[in-house]
């Protein structure tokens, strides 16, 4: 039986990713030795660290003055690494869900936060608007899609301090005008590859700026060099998922880049949408306007309520993998992110329509 997989993270991957990693484990870059065993400071090693930055640039035609940081961490190391290297007395967040509440958390070790709008009095549903940013912040910190509750910010933010934004579930997915972002920073694992690496996209000239000591590998400059060869290597990096990472970002400039992503994907999102508002047993639970198009959240309806593990069982029978909600909300999650295909939604379609003709 064919499975579709829609888990929220880590999740579906390419599959010609996926036979490239298998093939690599076993022989890297014709060397002998796979993947998993090669050293990081070999040739064919170094290529493959400059073509996966390069390869970031070039699809999000990233401007000369911002670099590409392949970290280790996840997202989550990355809450407090933007603090202490921009904050000096205040940051502005925007708290959108349970990631943004974490980074403000986080933040606050290091000064001052001012909550600008908060979406929490409706469990997070909607993304606020008509806030201000307080032109005395140090940076502005958002979240770009909200994984747990289906909710997406569609817009690159003008922002009058330096933005920050946590783009770990929709990166690669839309068009992003990356110099109105002083930093854009993710977990790999939703459309650039596997978990155990992040990345990060750096303006340059906003680093530098606090007094305060650094320790070592959180000091963003420790791993910026000049060098083409040290690119991010100031330790050993996480070598097995930068290379998925690589041939992912290869799969989408095979695509049609991040263009053609965005179609394929407010496509699927789209049809799933319309089902969803189409059938008598469902109902989404974000805001029209704000719906994600990488993770689409629903519940059944008030009469229906009793179905729910009814349905689950019902999709996991004809293999629809990785639907059940976040407990924060509860229901049903599909995430679509780039590398589910078309097909997949078009079955999850067709599985809500023969549950609801047996209902």
């Amino acid at each position: 039986m064919q499975k579709y997989n829609f888990n929220a993270g880590p999740c579906v991957l390419p599959r010609p990713a996926v036979e490239s990693a298998i093939e690599a484990i076993r022989d890297f870059d014709n060397t002998g030795i796979g993947i998993l065993e090669i050293s990081h400071r070999t040739p064919g090693w170094e290529r493959i660290m400059k073509e996966t930055a390069d390869l970031w640039k070039e699809l999000l035609d990233i401007p000369d003055n911002y670099r590409v940081l392949l970290l280790g961490g996840g997202a989550s190391t990355q809450f407090f690494m933007v603090p202490a290297n921009l904050m000096k007395t205040k940051a502005a967040y925007l708290q959108t869900g349970v990631w943004a509440k974490k980074a403000i958390k986080e933040a606050k070790f290091y000064g001052e936060v001012e909550v600008v709008a908060s979406s929490d009095d409706k469990n997070y549903s909607y993304i606020p608007k008509g806030y201000t940013i307080p032109a005395d912040a140090d940076y502005f910190h958002i979240t770009t899609n909200n994984t747990i509750y289906g909710t997406e910010i569609h817009e690159d933010i003008d922002s009058p301090v330096p933005l920050v934004a946590d783009m770990s579930s929709d990166i690669m997915s839309r068009p992003v005008d990356i110099s109105k972002y002083g930093i854009i920073y993710g977990g790999a694992q939703k459309n650039v590859g596997p978990a155990g690496v992040a990345f990060v996209i750096v303006r340059e000239d906003i680093l530098g700026k606090i007094d305060r000591p650094l320790q070592t590998m959180v000091d963003y400059h420790t791993h910026i060099s000049d060098s083409e060869k040290n690119r991010s290597m100031f330790n050993t990096p996480p070598v097995f998922p930068i290379f998925v990472m690589h041939e992912t970002l290869k799969w989408v400039k095979e695509q049609g880049g991040v263009e053609a992503m965005h179609r394929l994907n407010k496509e699927k999102a789209g049809l799933l949408y319309d089902e969803i508002d189409r059938n008598k047993l469902f109902v989404g639970t974000a805001a029209k306007e704000d719906r994600s198009i990488m993770n689409v959240c629903f519940v059944m309806n008030e009469e229906y309520k009793d179905k729910e593990s009814a349905f689950l069982e019902f999709a996991k029978e004809r293999g629809m993998i990785g639907i059940k909600g976040h407990r924060s909300v509860g229901g049903f999650r599909a995430s679509i992110y780039n590398a589910c295909p078309k097909e997949a939604v078009e079955a999850l379609i067709r599985c809500m329509q023969d549950f609801e003709e047996q209902a």
